[in-house]
């Protein structure tokens, strides 16, 4: 697998699943653009753009960090057109900026129902839509978006389906654009985790130390993502992918390395 020459516009990719997505696209020889907001240190969330861009760079590839509000159009097409002209193109969109609260309809506050609204479906189909023309560009353009498989079960929705609908959206803007631009061969695919991921979403809002270790490593995601971005765009789109499962279709099934905790139990993550 190599990435060489291709550029990955990531969103929220200063820390967690994006940055690991980052890391290793970069060991394969791709450009990096980090879309995120964290430009200041903040004593609960590790790192910033700027250090996030420093170990993309440490791991082979050219980075451009860039802050990005991704509720707000102008500094995503600012951010885009920043990308375009550093590295002329782009072949790779990873949405994987997200807002989570898993308070239920009578207990969530109108503001982070907004918020979750505006950064997960909102913010997914702000990026996408402004990177499309530029992705139609490339010879096999790619779109992930980190959401789970759509389903109706009720058990989705009775505790927290302010949350449910965010995510879904977002999946539900990957079936809308997969088959949109099929004709263009952009890939369109969601892809998301078998467990918990150590994230500091896991940290300090779901459940801390305890679920830290029941989680695996966001290196499981990047893995998986790298087997998907590596596909024929035209030959592979419009799917909801497990993490474990792409991995095994590649011959991969010792998942024992990404565990936090060696040989631990391990908890499944929402909408499974």
């Amino acid at each position: 697998m190599t990435f060489t020459g291709k550029t990955v516009f990531i969103t929220g990719g200063s820390r967690g699943i994006g940055k690991a997505i980052g890391l290793k696209l970069a060991s394969l020889g791709a450009n990096i653009v980090i879309a995120a907001k964290t430009t200041e240190p903040h004593p609960k969330l590790e790192g910033t753009i700027f250090s996030a861009a420093e170990e993309l760079e440490k791991a082979g590839g050219k980075v451009l960090a860039v802050k990005c509000d991704i509720r707000e159009e102008s500094e995503v097409v600012n951010a885009i057109n920043l990308a375009i002209e550093k590295f002329g193109g782009i072949d790779i969109l990873i949405n994987n900026a997200s807002a989570i609260n898993l308070s239920s309809v009578s207990m969530l506050p109108l503001k982070q129902y907004d918020l979750m609204q505006d950064i997960n479906t909102r913010g997914t189909y702000l990026v996408s839509r402004h990177c499309i023309p530029h992705l139609r560009k490339s010879a096999n353009p790619h779109i992930i978006t980190l959401s789970p498989p759509l389903s109706l079960d009720k058990k989705w929705f009775s505790h927290f389906a302010p949350y449910t609908i965010s995510k879904f959206g977002m999946s539900m803007l990957t079936m809308g654009m997969s088959e949109e631009l099929r004709k263009d061969g952009i890939a369109v695919n969601s892809l998301w985790p078998r467990t918990t991921i150590a994230t500091a979403a896991v940290m300090n809002i779901l459940g801390g130390e305890e679920l830290i270790k029941k989680s695996r490593k966001p290196e499981i995601v990047a893995d998986a993502a790298a087997l998907i971005l590596a596909k024929n765009s035209r030959d592979f789109t419009g799917n909801f992918c497990m993490d474990d499962e792409i991995l095994a279709e590649a011959g991969i099934t010792d998942l024992a390395h990404y565990s936090v905790t060696p040989g631990g139990a391990l908890m499944n993550d929402i909408f499974l």
